[in-house]
């Protein structure tokens, strides 16, 4: 007998198994006279204020990372404006990464530098994906 099957016994092969517990489908069904309230309401209020419904929704303010903020001049030779969002920053520097073929060809979350991102990325060879960002802080004149 291997080591494997000593595990097994006939005590333990005759013994039951307990019987899995099962839920009532309806327990989980969402009733449906609530769902159908839910329409009507929704329905009658927006027939009571069409001056609401026609005018149009106001456009939030940019702030955190979609904010736009000066750049260096170093940044502005590559995504080629002297005010922009963050998230803009980083869609423009891949896409300059990625124009320039920068990319490691058997790691393609390391970018190898070239001359103009050797200088935003303080003189480094090599930089993981991740670490854009972070280095990007200082780039940005506050």
């Amino acid at each position: 007998m291997s080591p494997a099957c000593s595990m097994l016994t006939t005590a333990s092969l005759s013994s039951p198994l307990p019987a899995p517990r099962l839920r009532a489908a309806a327990a989980f069904a969402p009733p449906r006279r609530a769902a159908v309230t839910l329409v009507v309401r929704a329905a009658s209020a927006s027939s009571k204020s069409p001056a609401t419904a026609e005018a149009a929704p106001k456009k939030k303010r940019a702030t955190g990372i979609t904010q736009p903020k000066s750049v260096s001049p170093a940044l502005q030779a590559i995504v080629g404006d002297p005010v922009i969002p963050r998230t803009e920053v980083l869609k423009r520097l891949w896409a300059y990464i990625k124009e320039h073929n920068l990319q490691d060809p058997s790691d393609k979350k390391v970018v190898v530098c070239d001359e103009k991102l050797k200088v935003l990325f303080a003189g480094r060879e090599r930089v993981g994906f991740l670490e854009i960002a972070k280095l990007l802080n200082p780039l940005f004149v506050k």
